[in-house]
């Protein structure tokens, strides 16, 4: 699985957990829908910038939005 696949997960998995939509959650972070829908599809990666701004709108570190878990979900650095 690549970054942007990783990414993609990570950012739906964590829009889903604060009940946000992709309209809302791009409001937040001062992007439009449509590119919000374009990462997590992997269509696009998101400049550190960007994740930054993601990040912030959803109350987490960027770095969450860029690990790898495994089936467990644990890290694969546990």
């Amino acid at each position: 699985m690549d970054l942007k696949e990783v990414m993609a997960i990570n950012l739906r998995r964590l829009r889903h957990a604060k009940k946000m939509t992709q309209e809302e959650l791009a409001e937040l972070a001062g992007l439009s829908a449509r590119y919000i829908g374009a990462i997590e599809r992997a269509d696009v990666s998101a400049r550190v910038t960007v994740l930054g701004r993601i990040a912030d709108a959803l109350n987490v570190e960027a770095a969450e939005l860029i690990r790898r878990t495994t089936p467990g979900n644990r890290t694969e650095d546990s």
